[in-house]
């Protein structure tokens, strides 16, 4: 049965108030066609849950989020997220920031429908401090150690984006990472994946081993074909991080002129208006 769908259809299933979780990591293959959708879209006060980079800096910037869980917001080459940093500076969001560990327990122990999972990780250190709703357990084993009690990170949708897909939603990275989507997959309600290319069930392993075949048809509920659909993060070896367009990004931060000037020219269509956009731009700037 196919699960195709376009991007508008995807977005158009979402409702404010959701949480939200976006695959990828930091400027990494990210989601960022439907990312640019929901920014377009009337969707408001939404808890977003990622590994965090532009798919959190644009969704602050158009007002899209309430609170943002996270174990850090940056471009990679540029090690903070400006937009985020703006955000959370103007005090406009809610956030909950754990290690990235602890992220990482939070989402297995949601992929395994557990209420929480136990790990050393933040004893000793200020996200204790900084989460003051986060519990200990004692083991109940001979050794009696005390450790913190990750919560699941359950989301309603998970949003990922893969290099190849087919049309019932088996998704492959062709990458040098994984990153945790098939975490984000498996711990979500539903999840929708994007992908650079859709292809043939057959032809799957012809783009790469078994191993690559990284998240399974019975977790999706949608899947698109947006070629450059990542853009401007990197996704390898489809193409990798456009730098000039992400410093461009970075610096409308902080300056509405710079921020009006960008939005209205990048992300006041639809994404094949985006998409031509970035075409003349680069065209421009040869």
């Amino acid at each position: 049965m196919s699960k195709a769908m376009t991007v508008g259809e995807i977005v158009g299933s979402l409702e404010s108030g959701m949480t939200v979780g976006i695959g990828g990591w930091g400027s990494r293959r990210k989601p960022m066609a439907l990312v640019r959708e929901i920014c377009r879209s009337p969707l408001t006060d939404l808890t977003v849950v990622s590994y965090g980079g532009p798919d959190v800096g644009l969704l602050c910037a158009f007002g899209k989020v309430r609170r943002l869980v996270t174990a850090f917001a940056t471009l990679d080459s540029i090690p903070l997220e400006p937009h985020f940093r703006q955000a959370r500076q103007d005090g406009a969001i809610e956030m909950t920031e754990y290690d990235e560990g602890m992220f990482m327990f939070g989402l297995y122990a949601a992929a395994h429908r557990l209420p929480f999972l136990p790990t050393p990780v933040g004893l000793g250190s200020d996200v204790m401090r900084v989460n003051p709703d986060l519990k200990t357990v004692r083991s109940p084993y001979e050794d009696g150690r005390e450790l913190v009690a990750v919560p699941a990170l359950t989301m309603d949708v998970a949003l990922v984006h893969m290099n190849r897909a087919d049309a019932r939603g088996n998704a492959q990275y062709l990458g040098p990472d994984p990153y945790m989507d098939d975490l984000f997959a498996k711990a979500a309600d539903r999840t929708y994946v994007s992908c650079e290319r859709l292809v043939d069930t057959g032809d799957l392993l012809k783009e790469g081993p078994v191993q690559s075949l990284l998240i399974s048809r019975t977790h999706v509920a949608g899947v698109v074909e947006t070629p450059n659909g990542a853009h401007f993060t990197d996704c390898a070896p489809d193409h990798g991080r456009d730098e000039a367009f992400q410093k461009l990004y970075a610096r409308s931060a902080g300056d509405p002129e710079k921020w009006a000037a960008f939005r209205d020219r990048f992300l006041s269509g639809d994404e094949t208006a985006y998409q031509d956009a970035v075409r003349v731009w680069r065209e421009e700037n040869r």
